[in-house]
């Protein structure tokens, strides 16, 4: 998530402090990710030091106001043209969960996936609700372009990301179930392969018996 990016665009809008800037980017993603006001002044100082914002003085309460350069402005619409970089994606602590839960001694991993399964089915449900909640926002706002109509339509599409991805994840999850279960399968017949009885026939090829030939694996499998 770029915090400095968030800033850089709500203060295109014009000069903000630094509480208002952490009240303004939680308004607007529904403090899906919430700041503290030290990473608002960390990150705006940290945009000063790149000449990206620039001191505007006190408002009438005494705040210290920050606005946008004309570097921010180009580096803030950049980012927008460019997309988001998936070479590097971020660490997702549950797809490392169950990396390490494989073989780890003691840990069933099938309780690890059900237990999540059954937290990420509850997330995606309370993330319906409030989507339900934001539409009813967004719909009685239509019409209206206002500050708070623009925050809930920004709220309604960072809720349905977040149903997308649980959606995925719960997909995920029952995949490699299925996977977890087909290699322990697999491994259990590999360790005890049959043996045929001492008294057993050998099968007698099929040409010199005079019977059919034996159909293919693709053909068993119906594939082509």
């Amino acid at each position: 998530m770029s915090i400095r990016h968030g800033l850089l665009a709500l203060l295109e809008q014009g000069p903000r402090y630094g509480s208002q800037l952490r009240t303004e980017f939680e308004s607007r993603t529904g403090a899906t990710w919430p700041l503290n006001v030290g990473q608002v002044y960390t990150t705006l100082s940290r945009l000063e030091r790149d000449g990206m914002v620039a001191p505007d003085g006190d408002d009438d309460a005494g705040h210290p106001l920050y606005a946008i350069t004309d570097a921010g402005r180009a580096e803030l619409h950049q980012w927008f043209e460019r997309p988001v970089d998936r070479t590097s994606p971020p660490r997702d602590e549950l797809a490392i969960k169950l990396a390490m839960a494989i073989g780890a001694p003691g840990v069933d991993i099938r309780a690890v996936i059900q237990a999540q399964r059954h937290a990420t089915l509850k997330a995606m449900q309370d993330y319906t609700r409030l989507k339900a909640q934001a539409l009813i926002a967004v719909e009685s706002g239509v019409g209206q372009e206002t500050h708070r109509g623009r925050d809930d339509m920004a709220w309604l599409l960072v809720l349905e990301q977040l149903i997308f991805q649980t959606e995925a994840e719960a997909r995920w999850l029952d995949h490699s179930e299925s996977r977890l279960v087909r290699l322990s399968a697999s491994a259990a017949r590999g360790a005890t392969p049959p043996q045929a009885g001492p008294s057993e026939p050998s099968p007698a090829p099929a040409a010199a018996a005079g019977g059919r030939k034996p159909r293919s694996a693709s053909a068993r499998f119906g594939r082509h």
